[in-house]
């Protein structure tokens, strides 16, 4: 069974930084293509990145040069490190399998003074 469990969201002021953390089990993560997606309140679920099998990597054009993604292939886990945040962030952040449905529950981000 596949397994996503998303960590890391909270509360934080406009210019702040937050690292989430995607914990997965159930697959041969190293040879998954990841990606974070998001959902802000009022709008559709937005694609933010994505992490090929072998580093590859790709951002929406709203997060790039602020977001970095990375996976630990030996944890088993993705991350998506978030600078400079905006109000405009705010948003349940989910990862999930490149080309599949799979995806967590979701972690609130919140950036707010």
């Amino acid at each position: 069974e596949v397994q996503l469990v998303e960590s890391g969201g909270g509360l934080v002021q406009p210019g702040g930084s937050l690292r989430l953390s995607c914990a997965a089990s159930g697959f041969t993560f190293r040879s998954t293509a990841m990606q974070w997606v998001r959902l802000a309140p009022g709008k559709g679920l937005e694609w933010v990145s994505t992490i090929t099998s072998d580093g590859s990597t790709n951002y929406a054009d709203s997060v790039k040069g602020r977001f970095t993604i990375s996976r630990d292939n030996a944890k088993n886990t993705l991350y998506l490190q978030m600078n400079s945040l905006k109000p405009e962030d705010t948003a349940v952040y989910r990862c999930g399998k490149v080309g599949s449905g799979d995806s967590g529950q979701g972690t609130q981000v919140t950036v707010s003074s």
